[in-house]
């Protein structure tokens, strides 16, 4: 799962990067509005967190922007206002949620894991590739009726790969994928863990589904 943390108060967005990767997320951060609004346009993230109160456009401009430029993913509003104008107007901009300062992480994390389990129209709840199924949200994975255990890394890159059957992903797009930007972009680190997601999800199966493309990247193989 990746978020969107858009918060002018460094120390916080920290934190709340910290914590968020801790539970095997990957989370961008950004201190203004107008960087989200290019970052969403480029990058798909499965929840936003904005804070209301930013340099420049605030949080509710940047709502309403990011929603009239058709990015669908749901956004969670932070702010220190606890009046309910403020919540009726980050709602009618096109916030799906809205959480108060201060706050439990605790209660930040559920939230956002809730947002994400009510994707856009165009994305399914339970991703399914022939008998591989994904719960994003749940961060749960089978092959037929077996439940695998993967790394946090494992289930972002299989995600990846489910979200495009037949495709054939670049390391570079793997790793914008699974790793944050701030992330030194070496390739090598991809094919470690491809290697680790063909050890549990092909191997014990007798499959070959992810396939190496030579000179070009990797593909998830749609099998009959």
């Amino acid at each position: 799962m990746r978020v969107l943390i858009v918060e002018d108060h460094a120390r916080l967005a920290g934190l709340l990067r910290a914590k968020l990767q801790e539970h095997g997320l990957v989370a961008d951060v950004t201190a203004r509005g107008e960087d989200a609004l290019w970052m969403a346009a480029s990058m798909r993230f499965d929840v936003l967190i904005l804070d209301v109160m930013l340099p420049g456009i605030d949080g509710f401009e940047t709502c309403r922007r990011l929603r009239a430029d058709g990015v669908g993913s749901p956004i969670l509003m932070l702010t220190a206002r606890d009046g309910i104008g403020d919540r009726v107007a980050g709602l009618n901009e096109g916030a799906d949620d809205y959480l108060i300062k201060p706050f439990s992480f605790a209660e930040l994390l559920a939230r956002v894991r809730a947002l994400a389990r009510r994707p856009p129209a165009q994305r399914a709840n339970v991703l399914e590739v022939g008998d591989l199924r994904l719960d994003p949200a749940g961060m749960r994975v089978w092959r037929g009726r077996v439940e695998l255990s993967l790394s946090a890394k494992e289930l972002l890159l299989l995600e990846a790969f489910m979200i495009r059957p037949g495709e054939v992903l670049s390391r570079l797009e793997l790793l914008e994928c699974a790793w944050d930007q701030t992330y030194e972009n070496r390739s090598n680190v991809v094919d470690a863990y491809i290697r680790r997601l063909r050890a549990k999800v092909d191997r014990p199966f007798g499959r070959r589904s992810l396939e190496t493309v030579r000179g070009i990247g990797y593909r998830l193989r749609l099998e009959t």
